[in-house]
């Protein structure tokens, strides 16, 4: 799996405004981007979801395992692992230093956002093939010549 430039990573951690596209069931088309808080741990970037795992776009993350974010000027595609145990510490700790001050903060550092902590890793590639989406038999490719 690729890695976060540094760069990349910094931009992603300063910045307020990413947002999150996990792909739709056809495994091609991306959801609606949901505005979401992130956080840089060591050089890794984490979310999670206020409503926790009932947040729909949770679990298209979940199920599908990737998509793409937008955000502090550029728009990657991503995979999505969920994780927990000792990383959500770090992720709380993240989480206090970039959001304090906010209303919204005791909720993200609470247990229904804990069990929604998600890892968001570039993939590398732009295109993103599932054998179930291909489903050119060599009849549909003889009428298209």
């Amino acid at each position: 799996m690729a890695t976060w430039s540094k760069n990349e990573l910094r931009k992603i951690a300063e910045a307020d405004d990413l947002h999150i596209s996990p792909f739709r069931e056809d495994g091609v088309t991306y959801g609606t981007a949901t505005w979401i808080w992130s956080v840089a741990v060591g050089d890794a970037l984490y979310v999670r979801a206020y409503n926790g795992r009932n947040s729909r776009w949770y679990q298209a993350a979940v199920r599908q395992k990737a998509g793409r974010i937008t955000g502090a000027g550029m728009t990657k595609e991503v995979a999505f692992e969920p994780v927990g145990g000792p990383i959500d510490d770090l992720v709380d700790d993240a989480y206090r230093a970039k959001y304090h001050g906010s209303p919204y903060l005791s909720a993200m550092i609470g247990a229904r956002a804990r069990s929604a902590t998600v890892k968001v890793m570039p993939r590398e590639g732009a295109i993103r093939l599932r054998s179930a989406n291909i489903k050119l038999s060599a009849a549909t490719l003889h009428r298209k010549q």
